[in-house]
């Protein structure tokens, strides 16, 4: 289960802060605890329009979801789960995760994202030529590659670049691709590659340049402007095996002749359309560039249509079935409209290097960093080639050996926290040939990962903001662990406890009417009457299709099933007699249903209603739980704290 998801419905609450810790109102504590106003207030404000019941609101209705909450930490903390290795592991990579947002604020993640956006605003094609190479190879090894790039290269200027390609070039799948690498734009490749072929001009070959992939030269085809965003609505039929009664690809063209015979493209996405988000808007989806969908056909689909308005003909996607409908094309945006994004990317990608160095030397000018003695020629000769191979031990360094490294702020680092990194380090490092190139990038990780952690110490000590986050981000973390012990897991394994209780709340699990039905539906105010005519007579659905579907037109669209009443699939105000119903209008679609059974009202069984009956269960357990926890935790309101809190927030 994806912990970030299910923690949202935790992290309702923030919890004390460092900046609590000051001489204001204490609203309550919890054995002894203090609980501050300003928190209640905080997230009482924050969280209010989230409350769904009008009771909850108040604030003392609302002081009774704090208290469970609060009750709650308290019991995670009192049953371990901060000590666990699974919550440290999980902290700690959130911990890491936001305190970039607030590490890399700098001028320089700014500098790379304006490039990157200058860089965005047109597109390349372009081929290379690569001859790999280790980033850690030997000096030997680095020569040769590099000379028979450089002879490559020579001969580049005056060759066919993609049958030189195919000749000499290391890249997988070079026979069928040449090379080339169609259009890219920044970001699509690594850094220093993407920077090499925006200084190349049309027609020129690059200068070498290195990755970590080894040595290329790179061709330049072609420059163009970047396609605008555009908008864009479709109707899609699922492909999904279970999700209807009718043939997919026969369903959308159904209505794409309904398109071509006028019918409104809005109303058939909100009655037919799959894709239930966008169809409620008639279809409708986000605005979006080439690259952001999951399905490429589907963007080349959606690019080819010129004016507002053209509709393609049906396309199959691995979604399903589409005909989508231009709506918009947009200009393309400023940067302040692509700055957060842009700056995130930059945080998240191979830029991302040149951030961290700026970064290092930014909290070294903040704290202080002093270096010591350097972890060479001391660990030259302490570390063997076998680290290489993941096989080093560490064992002690002698106190007289164990030199200080380097100092940040107030804390030093010595010999022995630099072994013990590598120690560990070792075993998810990526595969290394030089022994001196692995220890020059472990001590470059360890000085970063000091720098880092101290800074991140020191921050939730300074900045609010971050502190109230990752106090909301811990505390749900937590009640995660501790619900899931003493509620989830609970219910979910007790199987007699399950059936009881459905046994015990029979009346709440009950089936509504249901009918057996088969509708029909037409757009065509025409075809209304003989649909009706032909129904009373006793067509079925599927010979009535085939009486009023002519001459590759679709008049009507049939859908079949059992359904209770109030189901989306019957029309409002539906009412379930036996035989064929009166003409419904919804939508902009005249519909008749005819009604072949209707089975009243009666009971689910336990395997009809297993899934609910667990949520119910887990409710009623979480209930017995926090009755529990109430007897176990002496809280205490300050009435006179509670009067001004209610008189600040008029309630």
């Amino acid at each position: 289960m994806n912990k970030i998801i299910t923690l949202s419905v935790f992290l309702f609450f923030l919890t004390n802060s460092v900046f609590a810790q000051k001489n204001e109102d204490v609203l309550m504590t919890i054995d002894d605890q203090p609980v501050l106003a300003s928190e209640f207030k905080r997230v009482y404000l924050k969280n209010l329009d989230l409350v769904l019941e009008e009771s909850q609101k108040s604030v003392d209705g609302y002081l009774k979801l704090f208290v469970d909450y609060k009750l709650k930490v308290a019991e995670a903390y009192s049953q371990g789960f901060d000590q666990s290795d699974t919550y440290k592991k999980d902290f700690s990579k959130y911990e890491e995760q936001l305190s970039r947002n607030y590490i890399f604020e700098d001028k320089v993640t700014s500098e790379l994202a304006k490039e990157a956006f200058e860089r965005n605003l047109e597109e390349i094609e372009a081929s290379h030529i690569l001859i790999m190479v280790n980033y850690d190879a030997v000096p030997r090894d680095t020569l040769a590659a590099f000379n028979k790039i450089k002879g490559i290269r020579d001969r580049a200027l005056k060759e066919d670049f993609t049958a030189l390609a195919r000749e000499t070039s290391e890249e997988p799948g070079i026979e069928k691709s040449g090379g080339n690498l169609g259009y890219f734009t920044a970001f699509a490749l690594v850094y220093p590659f993407e920077t090499a072929a925006y200084a190349t001009e049309v027609g020129e070959v690059s200068e070498i340049i290195r990755t970590q992939f080894g040595y290329h030269i790179i061709k330049v085809h072609d420059r163009r402007m970047k396609e605008p965003e555009i908008t864009v609505s479709h109707i899609m039929i699922s492909t999904k095996e279970g999700t209807s009664s009718y043939v997919p690809e026969a369903r959308i063209g159904e209505l794409y002749v309904l398109l071509e015979q006028g019918d409104l493209f809005e109303s058939l996405a909100k009655q037919y359309s799959d894709d239930k988000n966008s169809g409620k808007n008639g279809g409708r989806i986000k605005r979006f560039s080439k690259g952001d969908l999951r399905s490429s056909v589907f963007e080349e689909a959606a690019y080819k249509l010129e004016n507002p308005g053209d509709i393609s003909k049906p396309i199959k996607t691995e979604f399903g079935w589409h005909i989508i409908r231009l709506e918009e094309k947009h200009p393309l945006p400023t940067y302040e409209e692509k700055r957060e994004i842009l700056e995130r990317r930059v945080k998240e990608g191979s830029r991302s290097k040149i951030v961290t160095q700026a970064v290092k030397v930014k909290i070294k000018e903040k704290f202080g960093f002093v270096n010591g003695t350097g972890y060479s020629p001391y660990f030259d000769t302490y570390v063997g080639d076998e680290v290489v191979k993941s096989r080093w031990v560490y064992d002690t360094i002698p106190a007289s050996e164990n030199k200080k490294m380097f100092t940040i702020g107030d804390r030093d680092f010595y010999f022995d926290d630099f072994a013990r990194f590598i120690q560990k380090r070792q075993y998810t490092s990526k595969r290394y040939i030089s022994r001196i190139t692995l220890m020059t990038d472990f001590y470059d990780e360890f000085e970063t990962l000091q720098l880092k952690t101290y800074f991140r110490e020191k921050l939730e000590l300074e900045n609010e903001e971050y502190a109230g986050i990752i106090s909301e981000y811990r505390d749900g973390l937590l009640i995660f662990d501790v619900m899931g012990k003493n509620v989830w897991r609970k219910a979910k394994k007790d199987s007699v406890g399950q059936l009881q209780y459905f046994e015990d709340h029979k009346l709440k699990y009950r089936w509504k009417q249901r009918v057996d039905v088969e509708i029909l539906a037409t757009t065509i105010e025409d075809v209304v009457n003989e649909l009706e005519k032909l129904m009373k007579e006793g067509k079925t659905g599927k010979e009535i299709k085939g009486l009023l579907n002519k001459d590759n037109k679709v008049n009507v669209l049939l859908t079949k099933g059992v359904f209770e009443i109030g189901r989306s699939e019957l029309p409002s105000g539906f009412l379930p007699n036996m035989g064929v119903s009166k003409i419904y209008t919804e939508n902009e679609s005249f519909i008749i249903i005819n009604v072949k059974e209707i089975t009243p009202p009666g009971p689910k069984t336990f395997e009809e209603i297993k899934g609910r009956v667990l949520s119910d269960y887990q409710t009623f357990i979480e209930e017995q739980w926090m009755e529990q926890l109430r007897a176990k935790y002496k809280v205490e309101i300050n009435k006179k704290t509670l009067k001004k809190l209610k008189k600040e927030l008029n309630s």
